[in-house]
This record gives structure tokens, sequence and C-alpha cells, in this order.
């Protein structure tokens, strides 16, 4: 039997023993869990990088038009009395297309016809006092000064008359410009004027579009119009029809960029092809050479770490991330263009970077090649 002194000696002892076991517990269960997460090896999407490309490719929209396009208008003023043609018509030289009133022109032909036929007259006049006079100085009744008189009386009544008779086909030309005509084959693709409109000489009254080569106009920015010169060759595809595509060539660039926009409009001509309509919308393609040379990978693959922009590789013979540094060039709509960091085949975690640790271990599931020009997507 022991004494009360005895059992309060122990007591420490006891509960001493107790904590160490439950902090030995304690300790066995943190190490298993930590060799249960060290075991831990998480599936990852990854793009593999490919070799840069020397060449890139441009694309611009713009609609297809004719090469030349006509706006007519009346040569003289008027008022519009007659439209003939109306949008989509096809029309050949000669065609009517619209009349002015032409009563003030008519009434000013008459009104030369009249002074054409008096200055006849009046030559025929001067004719007969030019040679009564040269017949009054052979019989030595008239001075030489009358003869010389006479002469220069005639032949400023000639001239009056010349005056009278182009006085008078200008006048007929009047009349025929208040009929305004075609003067090429083509197709009327905008009215500007109609019936009982007052136009000046030379306002647009008709637009016509004129049958042949067509082309396509596109606004190229400023830092990509060196890549087209002309003759360039060019791929024109069209929303309308997927399968119909053509080589174009560019034919024209603009000397100076557009104030508001600042791109310069550049015109591609295209073959001959009945498929090809005007106003159809067409993508103009230009492989051009690749001076920056960059890959291009998933937003999501781009990370930080101690405040550098980063991306978690994958070590292919351990299945280990491993960060690396790298210098970004601008941002697309889902991607980010990549200048230095990466090579030809690397391995680059796409999604949940934010999960990655230095030597994580992970599973690699199909690879996806990221395309080292355009952006890259992963499955």
């Amino acid at each position: 039997m022991f004494s009360l002194k005895t059992f309060s000696n122990r007591m420490p002892s006891v509960m001493s023993l107790a904590l160490v076991s439950a902090v030995a517990l304690g300790v066995a269960g943190c190490t298993e869990e930590k060799a249960e997460v060290k075991d831990v090896i998480r599936p990852v999407k990854v793009v593999e990088i490919a070799k840069a490309s020397d060449t890139r490719t441009l694309d611009y929209s713009g609609s297809v038009r004719a090469r030349t396009e006509m706006n007519l208008g009346f040569r003289v003023a008027g008022k519009i009395t007659e439209r003939l043609v109306d949008i989509g018509e096809q029309v050949k030289p000669g065609d009517v297309l619209a009349r002015i009133d032409s009563t003030d022109y008519q009434l000013a032909v008459k009104t030369a016809e009249a002074n054409l036929a008096a200055a006849e007259k009046a030559v025929e006049t001067a004719d007969i006092a030019n040679r009564r006079a040269e017949q009054l100085f052979d019989k030595n009744v008239a001075p030489k000064s009358q003869v010389e008189q006479a002469s220069l009386s005639h032949d400023q009544a000639i001239s009056s008359r010349d005056a009278a008779a182009s006085a008078l086909d200008q006048a007929k030309n009047q009349v025929s410009y208040t009929e305004l005509k075609a003067d090429h084959r083509g197709i009327v693709t905008t009215i500007n004027a109609d019936v009982g409109q007052v136009v000046g000489s030379g306002t647009p009254v008709v637009a016509v579009a004129v049958d042949g080569e067509k082309e396509v106009q596109i606004a190229v920015p400023e830092n990509d119009i060196a890549q087209f010169k002309p003759g360039k060759t060019v791929k024109a595809s069209f929303w309308s029809d997927d399968k119909l595509v053509l080589d174009g060539t560019v034919r024209e660039v603009a000397g100076s960029a557009d104030q508001q926009s600042r791109t310069f409009a550049v015109r591609v001509s295209l073959p001959n092809d009945p498929r090809v309509l005007l106003g159809m919308t067409a993508t103009i393609e230009a492989d051009v050479s690749n001076m920056d040379t960059y890959v291009s990978i998933p937003l999501s693959a781009l990370a930080q770490k101690d405040g550098r922009k980063v991306v978690w590789t994958v070590d292919r013979g351990t299945a280990t991330v491993h960060s690396r540094g790298i210098e970004v060039a601008d941002f697309t709509g889902d991607g980010v263009r990549v200048t230095k960091g990466l090579d030809n085949g690397d391995l680059v975690v796409a999604a949940g970077t934010q999960f990655m640790s230095e030597n994580l271990k992970v599973k690699l599931p199909d690879q996806q090649s990221a395309s080292a020009d355009t952006d890259a997507t992963v499955r």
C-alpha cells in the first residue's frame, strides 16, 4: 500500500508519458499526411511549343466593287423631267438614263439659227459692196481706200457668220446635253437625283459600275502597309461561298493614310469570275515575312512568380513542373505572344497554373501542339 504522497509524486510522470505519446501520434499523423501530399500526382493540360514560322498571314475584309465606277451627271443645269433607269439595271453605250427640261435650250437654238441667217445675209451684202468697189476702182471712179474698206467689211461679215454658225452648233449641243446617256456597258448602282429635282452642271445623278475587272478595297494599318506592294499576289475568299477562293493581285496602294482611320486604302484586282458579284464581302489573305519570331500560348498558361511573368514547363523525364521566366510581346483575343523564354518542343501547362509548385509531380494527358504564330488552344 502506497501513501498519498507517493501517488502525488508519480502523477507528473504519468502525465508526461501521456503527453509524449500524444505528440508522437501527432507527428506520425503529420508525417503520413505529408507523405500522402507528396505522393499526389496532379493531372495537367499542356501545349507543346512548335518551331516559329518564317511567315505569317495577314487578313483584311473589304467589299467587291468595279474597278471603274462612273458618277454621271448632266453637262448643263436644269430640272429633271424623266428618269429612265433603276438601280440594278444593265445599260449599254448610248442608253438614255435621264432627261432635264430642254425648253430654254431649244429657244437658244432658234435664236442661234436666226443670228446665223442674219450673218449670212450680211456676208452677201458685204460681198456685193466689195465687188462694186473693185469695179469702181478699176474704172478710176472710186479711190483705193474705198476698196480696202469694202474688203475689210466683207471679211468681218464672214467672221461674224462663222461665229454665228459656231453658236448654233453650241446651242444644239446644249439641247443634246439635256439627255444623260451611258458611255459604257455596266450596271446602275446608285440614283442620286430624281424627277422634279433641279440639278447643276456636273451634279452626280446616276452611278454606273462599268463591266469588266472587279476589285476589293481593304484598309490596312500603317504597321502592315509595308507588306503590300503593287503586284503582290494574295488570296481572296468570300463569305457567301467558302469554296470560292481566287488569286488576286495588289493593284494600287494609297500614298497617304486616311485622316480619320489612319489606315491606307489598298486595291486588289480579281480575275474575271461570274460567281463574284458586286457588293460581296471578301477577305484578302497575304503571306508576309515574320520579322518578329514569337510563340503564342493560351492566356490561361500565363502566371506570375515573384513579380515576374512565368509559365510552368513540364520535364518529360521526371514528369515534374518548373517555373520559367518569359518576355511577353503583346496580348491577343485569347492568347499571349511570347518573344523569349520558350523553345521548340517545350511543354507548357495550359490551365491550373495557380495549383503549380516547383518540382510538383504531374500526369500528362494527350498533348496538343501550339502554333508558333497563332494563338494556341488546349483540349
